[in-house]
């Protein structure tokens, strides 16, 4: 029986169930967990159905290749390579990550049914761990692929249990002493592609279904440790309290007063409270402060404006400077689609740590008509993931370029 041509919309359909919370709706698909391989299973299987070649790097990243990336290059014809990622943050939503993943494999499946022969190696990537949702760093599988943290950062990196990457990877039954950076892979790369539901809602104001992305605001993440002293709440005079949720909150209001003096945005999202009892007072708390803005030097002071009136200390777990993507390559793609709009974006992606390695990148946003993301209401419309997949379609032929017949 003839396969049918997989589309975005139905590949998303075939994982909607992974991973997928019954209390909140929400996504929960972390780095290294049942969810996880899973998935990567799926990516496999819908790979080698289409014929391509599945290998995965020294970080476990997956790459399904058509044609040889290793010919290729040796040709001087480096591969063109598109995908995302499959993993979540917690209670995320259905088209963060996987759209692309599913619009990658959707646009291979195009171009093969018109009878399309990539001039170069044409790869699929699926990214391990980009959300950071488990082990608290963003595009840990990027980063650590391309050099950008370092193996020993990466592996000695702890979830909300206290178990490390290493261990985790030893549960996978992956040994962590393979992990580092991978030149042989990254050698494969010529230009990047990466297609991505839009996070905010600038499409949404427009007829186009599609954008180029032109940049990625820099941003970072920074860990507040308070601590307090554990007492009963029902017998402690106020007087006598060490509290340091005290200190978290006034941590919230002033990264939110610092923020707008300096026209960034700051996010208090997640906490982590010991012992964590209704009628207990904490003995210590910890509060992580994201921190995101179009001008690179203002989200440079935030932190320190922050610690400053706080007379506290901040532990910088990470920072991705301002990433510009290629100008002449996202204005050719811009061209190539029939003009559609550039735009910068406040997230992060692995397009951007590419970018940052050297790696000539560009991105695709779909339009989101409610701008919401990172939730269980993220949505993007069957009419524009299909036009994102023949976009992506369009730029994949363009940039590997017919194969002499």
């Amino acid at each position: 029986m003839t396969r049918t041509q997989p589309t975005a919309v139905g590949l998303l359909a075939e994982i909607a169930a992974i991973g997928r919370a019954a209390d909140s709706g929400g996504y929960r698909r972390f780095a290294w967990t049942r969810a996880d391989a899973d998935l990567r299973e799926w990516f496999a299987g819908q790979a080698t159905a289409l014929g391509l070649d599945v290998t995965e790097d020294r970080v476990g990243n997956q790459w399904a290749w058509w044609g040889d990336p290793d010919a290729s290059r040796a040709a001087g014809r480096p591969g063109v390579v598109t995908g995302s990622h499959l993993d979540s943050v917690p209670d995320g939503g259905a088209f963060d990550g996987p759209l692309g993943v599913a619009s990658s494999l959707a646009a291979v499946a195009a171009l093969k049914a018109e009878g399309f022969v990539p001039g170069r190696a044409l790869g699929v990537a699926n990214f391990v761990d980009e959300e950071g949702a488990r082990f608290g760093v963003a595009c840990a599988g990027s980063r650590v692929l391309t050099g950008a943290m370092t193996a020993d950062h990466a592996l000695g990196l702890t979830d909300a249990e206290g178990t490390t990457m290493a261990e985790a990877l030893r549960s996978a039954g992956r040994d962590p002493a393979a992990v580092g950076r991978d030149d042989e892979t990254l050698a494969r790369i010529g230009t990047f592609v990466e297609l991505h539901i839009e996070q905010g809602r600038h499409l949404g104001d427009t007829p186009w279904p599609v954008a180029v992305g032109s940049a990625i605001w820099p941003h970072g993440r920074w860990r507040f440790d308070f601590a307090g002293e554990a007492n009963h709440a029902g017998t402690t005079r106020l007087a006598d309290r060490r509290d340091p949720m005290l200190d978290l909150a006034a941590l919230i209001q002033q990264a939110r007063r610092s923020a707008e003096e300096l026209g960034c945005v700051a996010t208090v999202g997640k906490v982590r409270v010991l012992p964590n009892g209704v009628n207990a007072i904490p003995s210590a708390v910890s509060g992580w402060l994201d921190a995101r803005g179009p001008d690179e030097a203002a989200v440079r002071r935030l932190v320190p404006a922050v610690e400053a009136a706080l007379g506290h200390p901040a532990v910088t777990e990470s920072f991705t400077a301002d990433t510009r993507f290629d100008a002449d390559l996202a204005a050719g793609l811009a061209g190539l689609l029939g003009g559609v709009p550039v735009i910068g974006t406040g997230a992060g992606h692995d397009a951007g740590i590419l970018s940052t390695a050297g790696i000539r990148s560009a991105m695709l946003f779909v339009r989101n008509p409610t701008g919401v993301s990172h939730s269980p209401a993220e949505h993007a419309g069957d009419d524009d993931c299909e036009a994102g997949v023949g976009a992506l379609a369009t730029v994949l032929r363009s940039l590997a370029g017919e194969a002499r017949r």
